[in-house]
């Protein structure tokens, strides 16, 4: 029992440190009420389902840890299929399904990352697949550039 016990207290004691393992992706609409609460820069990771780089993306890129501390800092973390008609949101008084908000942002290959400042009124997009080092150095140039403000 006591062993037992011991084995409960430590899998309950992992359990935040799990969180860490991997990004937290939320679904557009999350990031957005999240955002308002505490504002913070967006990362949408745009897909498709038969993307091949996307799916390497996920499997390579996105389970590195560096990329997974970085991203989950400094962005709120959004999941969007640019081919999903089904699910709708509401953004700035409009309703948008997935491949609408994907096409307003205007996303034409994939994957796209499109990063949108904590104002929600401009947006960065870095496309294609990358490494993690690849990854994060692309991501911070784009901010530099699109963000910071100029001298």
């Amino acid at each position: 029992m006591k062993y037992f016990c011991l084995f409960v207290f430590a899998v309950l004691l992992s359990f935040p440190l799990l969180a860490q393992d991997q990004i937290q992706w939320m679904k557009f609409e999350e990031a957005i009420d999240a955002n308002a609460k505490s504002p913070k820069m967006l990362l949408v990771d745009v897909y498709t389902d038969w993307c091949g780089w996307c799916k390497k993306m996920d499997k390579e890129t996105f389970t590195d840890p560096k990329v997974i501390a970085y991203i989950n800092t400094n962005f709120y973390a959004v999941k969007l299929n640019a081919e999903d008609t089904n699910r709708t949101f509401e953004f700035m008084g409009k309703t948008y399904n997935e491949a609408e908000m994907a096409a307003a942002m205007r996303v034409r290959s994939y994957p796209n990352f499109v990063v949108i400042e904590p104002k929600l009124q401009n947006i960065a997009q870095l496309p294609g697949y990358r490494q993690p080092a690849e990854f994060l150095a692309g991501l911070n140039e784009l901010i530099e550039k699109a963000f910071k403000p100029k001298p």
